[in-house]
């Protein structure tokens, strides 16, 4: 099966979209921060609403996850923006970022083999 409406690197089961309002973006540093963040491998799409402030990513979480992207952000001297609602859907991002990443890292074990050394006499 293969992914072509996706980037290399981005699997549609672990395609993840973020959606926050940002301070202190101009200009000047909106296109460069732009450029960086689509430039981390495992970024399908990324964009900003300067109408509504809005940041807008779309990434796989196995790749990459919030906080390289919010390292990017602080370093062009942008920030999130205050607020209860944008810092509790922060948080919850990052949590379920982590969680994706912990689950396909998981190696399943099987319950349906008897044990090793249970037939022999």
């Amino acid at each position: 099966m293969t992914n072509t409406k996706h980037r290399v690197g981005v699997s549609k089961l672990n395609l993840v979209r973020r959606h926050l309002k940002l301070d202190h973006i101009t200009a000047d540093n909106q296109s460069a921060l732009l450029a960086e963040i689509d430039q981390i491998h495992g970024v399908d799409a990324v964009s900003y609403n300067e109408k509504q402030q809005m940041f807008n990513v779309a990434y796989d979480a196995t790749h990459t996850n919030l906080e390289k992207i919010e390292q990017i952000i602080t370093r062009y001297g942008a920030d999130i923006a205050d607020g209860w609602w944008n810092h509790f859907k922060e948080n919850y991002y990052k949590f379920v970022d982590q969680n994706i990443k912990d689950n396909a890292e998981h190696v399943p074990s099987c319950c349906h083999k008897p044990p090793a050394g249970l037939h022999k006499k």
